[in-house]
């Protein structure tokens, strides 16, 4: 699948299991075997994405390359080594400074988006020196970074997009049509399936920049975990809007970190067990409920299922969006953390504007993670009548 033309940046943009690891691992490959003796450098978000993904995993380097051009696989130290003396070393973009010194022939980088470092692609041009013609590929879903949407608008990078779909042939059909069920038409169904590159929503409160700035892959330890619940009137049939169920946590460095987005579709019994075990998972020290839809009603439910919560109700008085407000302000000052990544979750928040939610449906799972940022900060408090 390699490009036309005389490249030297390919830039694969590609929704979930498009084959972007396959693509990746094979045009390595194929330059490995061609060239003897190269230098290439294989770079994911982690070193274990590296190792697990990119060599031994079912699209990686292993299952691609014939048995007989591998000489030696050094696991531990993350170096595959051919026949013909190619050496493939694997580097983490968690450790830009580990690409200072190496000089390469090619490399491969793979969720270039997901990098949480974009100095490891700054390190990795500066060694990419060795041969006539040095080339790097980067296989990623395109989310918005301000290195992908760089990229993009580089001249003479060669761009190949392509969607989930393109590969309906090698997914099982029940999982195309759930996800075309359950995502398409959405914000993140279009990145994520048909990787469309999407600029950020005019006006949005959050920004993929500001929620990508501060993701972390640990936290500290916590002072407090709190769990906030958004109801609504659905039935648990899949359809109305889902249930906002977000865990939430202050560190003892004084910053928040978003835990889980454990939101869901089910009935009221189902939804009440839910935030049950969101509250055990993860020691929760209250867990805080919206009261203006079914007020007694929701915390008789959640008082049936689970007796042993505290709870504490409350009611706002004014809109979503000035709810809000206050807790954007704390991404904005880079107080806030998503430990993970959330999609959905994510997804609400950068379609949530000074004028509204200019998503579809509800903004369920941004309520709950407002509530939860509101108990924990006390941003906004004088909003907020609290029962």
């Amino acid at each position: 699948m390699t490009p036309p033309g005389d490249w030297r940046t390919w830039l694969l943009l590609a929704g979930r299991g498009f084959g972007k690891t396959r693509v990746g691992s094979e045009e390595s490959a194929w330059l490995g075997v061609q060239n003897p003796g190269a230098r290439i450098a294989v770079i994911a978000p982690t070193f274990q994405d590296a190792r697990d993904t990119c060599i031994e995993g079912e699209s990686g380097l292993l299952a691609v390359l014939p048995k007989t051009c591998v000489e030696t696989y050094n696991r531990s130290l993350g170096e595959l080594i051919l026949f013909n003396g190619t050496r493939y070393k694997l580097f983490s973009a968690t450790e830009p400074e580990r690409l200072r010194g190496p000089q390469h022939h090619f490399a491969w980088c793979d969720e270039l988006a997901a990098f949480p470092d974009p100095a490891a692609w700054d390190q990795m041009l500066f060694g990419l020196r060795l041969g006539q013609h040095p080339q790097v590929i980067a296989t990623t879903t395109p989310k918005p970074t301000p290195l992908i949407l760089k990229l993009v608008r580089t001249e003479g990078v060669m761009i190949t997009r392509g969607s989930t779909f393109d590969n309906a042939a090698n997914l099982p059909e029940g999982t195309l049509a759930h996800l075309r069920d359950r995502y398409e038409g959405t914000r993140l169904g279009r990145q994520e399936l048909f990787a469309e590159l999407l600029e950020n929503v005019e006006g949005a409160l959050w920004t993929a920049d500001m929620i990508d700035g501060q993701r972390v892959r640990s936290m500290p330890d916590l002072q407090r975990v709190v769990v906030a619940v958004d109801p609504s009137g659905t039935k648990g049939n899949g359809g109305g809007d889902d249930i906002g169920i977000v865990a939430a946590g202050k560190g003892r460095d004084g910053r928040f970190y978003v835990l889980e987005d454990a939101s869901c579709n089910l009935s009221p019994d189902g939804w009440a067990r839910q935030v049950a075990r969101t509250y055990d998972k993860w020691s929760a020290d209250r867990v805080v409920a919206e009261a203006n839809f079914g007020g007694a009603m929701i915390e008789s439910v959640l008082r049936t299922a689970a007796p042993h919560l505290p709870i504490k109700m409350v009611t706002a008085s004014r809109g979503k969006v000035v709810r809000a407000e206050p807790i954007a302000a704390l991404y904005e000052q880079g107080k806030v953390s998503h430990v993970g990544e959330f999609g959905l979750l994510e997804s609400q928040m950068c379609f949530m504007t000074g004028a509204g939610f200019k998503g579809e449906g509800s903004p369920d799972r941004v309520d709950a993670l407002v509530w939860a940022l509101t108990e924990l900060s006390g941003a906004g408090r004088s909003v907020f009548d609290v029962l």
